[in-house]
């Protein structure tokens, strides 16, 4: 048990998949693992731990930003032994040929500042994936009937954004999409020599301005989940 996750040490599977909505973990969990029980509901944070295929595995939720996720991801490696850590989210597509409900599979995620921005001082650490689980998850996506892009994205610490400048310079660049979290997360994984990847859904665009529906998501957000699952046991 730790300061924000009220579980005990047996409670927690080496493979976790974190989706920022704790509601969602709640979801995924009903609709994906068999067995899944409650093992953390500190600040009502939830997470579930159940089987999937024979695999244990927990979905905890982090919350938003990059300053959640650091606690979570923190605590979930540190002190419950976590080995790999899939995000799964939403995120803004930037690019033209990015469609809503396309699913974006993160190599590298840019970002202006995260927590662990200032251990690195003048250095740009540039955060990525785990290969094999990211070869693994693109094997998996290429099975659906989902559209698929690998590459860059762009994780802001801040959802209302006044910096159209800057989100310019991200789509030049060929940046995918934009969410909050990946970067920290692609940071801690290699600091404590773990596996991390981020299998993103597009429920908005920030360049056309469209957005999912509601009752659209749950949906789109299932392929999502199922793509991580079968990355993390390939």
């Amino acid at each position: 048990m730790t300061i924000h996750i009220g579980a005990e040490k047996g409670d927690i599977a080496e493979t976790v998949l974190m989706p920022g909505d704790p509601y969602r973990a709640k979801w995924a969990a009903e609709n994906f693992l068999q067995d899944a029980r409650l093992v953390n509901e500190v600040r009502g944070m939830l997470g579930y731990t159940g089987n999937w295929n024979g695999h244990r595995v927990t979905i905890q939720g982090s919350g938003m930003g990059m300053p959640s996720l650091s606690i979570y991801a923190n605590e979930l490696i540190r002190d419950f032994g976590a080995k790999t850590l899939i995000r799964i989210g939403s995120c803004g597509g930037m690019q033209p040929q990015v469609k809503l409900r396309d699913v974006i599979l993160a190599m590298t995620a840019t970002t202006v500042g995260s927590p662990s921005h200032s251990i690195f001082k003048e250095l740009n650490f540039a955060p990525s994936a785990d290969w094999s689980l990211l070869q693994a998850a693109a094997q998996a996506a290429e099975t659906r009937d989902v559209g698929l892009h690998v590459g860059g994205i762009y994780s802001s610490d801040t959802f209302y954004d006044e910096r159209p400048d800057l989100n310019e310079q991200m789509v030049r660049h060929g940046i995918l999409g934009v969410e909050m979290e990946a970067a920290e997360l692609y940071t801690l994984a290699a600091r404590y020599q773990c596996r991390a990847l981020a299998v993103l859904t597009v429920s908005d665009h920030l360049v056309t301005g469209e957005a999912l529906p509601s009752e659209q998501r749950e949906r789109s957000f299932g392929d999502m989940v199922e793509i991580a699952l079968e990355a993390a046991f390939a």
